[in-house]
């Protein structure tokens, strides 16, 4: 049995992650596109690596548990890559939300109840997140707090309230930011630990 990494989003972002920080670990790589996930999973494995390439959808809690137990069969898993996502010049509104926001919500959650002790995670925003008007504390509350299946039934998500899909994107990686945060306590609790950052 191995160390194992999740990493979601087959793009190059991910994968000079995975290659720096998972080299005599599984890597098992999910993303929508199963070709990219092979791509990206040859390219490791011809380096050296150890990956095995699986279709997910950020979108679906089914399928980032069907992640979570494949990557199980391999051991316990140690570390997340999250650099799945969708941008405002590939998706509606509603499925910058449905990924983005959504998505990375159930994925920090879930792999929040099986990441090992001493395990790490970084999730993936955008500076993105910074660049549209300051929300209220309480705005930026809800956005953390929230149960996960409720939280696209926020006001502040409601489509009379976002403008076009890059405020759709802002008001995701501003989420993906506020769920680090709260997740960071529940991670920590289990002696693991998890950020964000916004290239």
């Amino acid at each position: 049995m191995k160390q194992v990494m999740i990493l979601t989003g087959a793009g190059q972002i991910g994968m000079a992650i995975a290659r720096r920080m998972g080299y005599g670990m599984k890597s098992v790589i999910g993303d929508k596109k199963p070709e990219n996930a092979q791509t990206i999973a040859r390219t490791m494995n011809d380096a050296g690596f150890d990956a095995v390439p699986m279709e997910m959808d950020l979108s679906s809690r089914t399928s980032i548990r069907n992640i979570i137990t494949e990557a199980q069969k391999y051991g316990e898993i140690n570390m997340l890559v999250n650099a799945a996502g969708v941008s405002p010049s590939q998706a509606s509104v509603e499925e910058i939300l449905k990924v983005d926001l959504y998505g990375t919500a159930v994925l920090l959650e879930e792999i929040g109840t099986v990441i090992a002790p001493g395990g790490v995670g970084v999730t993936i925003s955008s500076q993105s997140g910074h660049r549209m008007k300051q929300l209220t504390p309480e705005e930026d509350e809800q956005l953390a707090c929230t149960p996960t299946e409720e939280l696209l039934k926020l006001p502040l998500l409601q489509p009379k309230n976002i403008r076009d899909t890059l405020h759709a994107y802002q008001l995701a990686k501003r989420c993906n930011e506020k769920r680090v945060m709260a997740e960071s306590v529940k991670w920590g609790e289990k002696g693991a630990r998890i950020n964000s950052i916004s290239p």
